[in-house]
């Protein structure tokens, strides 16, 4: 990949780390949220930070093909979104304050002019891949001598 000699995988991107870090923070506060959040808010809210960082490595297995790698990086600046909207949900329920939720918003907001920019300058993180050499190849057919 052009350009781009410094990341030899997703979990070399700052937005990737960055991602991570507000998936366990959201995480850690949602076990303060009341029980009977589990199966809803608390759910939702994690999936959805979870997902972040999901399809942002979904869109590094893709960056062959720029306009898919895209549309995943696409999927993952939804998620960020759709973790705002939780973010305030949690604080409208009084699960959260106002602060808090400022800050966690601020972290959404970050990842999403991140990702923003990796769409922007996709051509950096596409194209052909540079013809490295991987594990050895499986045998699927075992020959056995009768």
């Amino acid at each position: 990949m052009s350009g781009l000699t410094h990341a030899q995988s997703f979990r070399d991107l700052i937005v990737y780390k960055k991602s991570r870090q507000l998936q366990q923070e959201i995480f850690n506060l949602t076990k303060s949220f009341p029980k009977d959040e589990t199966f809803s808010l608390s759910d939702q809210i994690r999936r959805s930070s979870r997902s972040i960082g999901a399809n942002l490595a979904e869109a590094w297995a893709k960056r062959r093909y720029e306009k898919h790698f895209i549309s995943k990086l696409t999927d993952s600046d939804g998620e960020q979104m759709e973790t705002q909207h939780w973010i305030e949900t949690a604080q409208d329920c009084g699960y959260i304050d106002q602060k808090k939720s400022s800050e966690l918003i601020g972290k959404c907001l970050e990842l999403g002019r991140m990702l923003g920019g990796m769409m922007e300058k996709s051509e950096l993180f596409c194209g052909e891949p540079s013809r490295t050499i991987r594990e050895e190849a499986a045998e699927y057919i075992i020959a056995t001598e009768n």
